[in-house]
């Protein structure tokens, strides 16, 4: 399976706006269309995980919108802005990201992109 699969099936099908797999680089492997990171911004989720008190005095910012942190560890980043959010999940060498609206619940948001990063930890990535 491609990247850009895991993108348009496990993520874009299940109901998220717009979606991105990303190395620990920060570089994208695959996005859906017109979604990206802006510059800088992979880096700082990056480093939001090294230390994850930062994302509540700072936010997270992704693809220019910046969202209320409202859960950061070692692993998981949620964001929160208006009827959406954002979940990122971190794996042994990728970033998952998915961002929703209102027509997805918060909640299996959040378990979509956790499954789709235990998948990942489990076939080495």
């Amino acid at each position: 399976m491609s990247w850009q699969s895991y993108v348009d099936d496990q993520l874009i099908a299940q109901g998220f706006k717009q979606a991105l797999l990303a190395g620990h680089d920060g570089n994208a492997w695959a996005t859906s269309p017109g979604f990206g990171l802006k510059a800088g911004e992979g880096a700082a989720i990056v480093s939001i995980f090294k230390t994850p008190a930062n994302a509540f005095a700072s936010g997270i910012t992704v693809n220019g919108v910046k969202y209320l942190s409202v859960k950061a560890d070692e692993r998981s980043l949620y964001g929160k802005k208006g009827n959406g959010g954002v979940v990122i999940v971190k794996t042994g060498q990728a970033v998952v990201i998915g961002v929703y609206d209102e027509k997805l619940q918060p909640g299996n948001a959040a378990l979509i992109v956790e499954k789709l990063a235990d998948y990942l930890i489990e076939n080495s990535y």
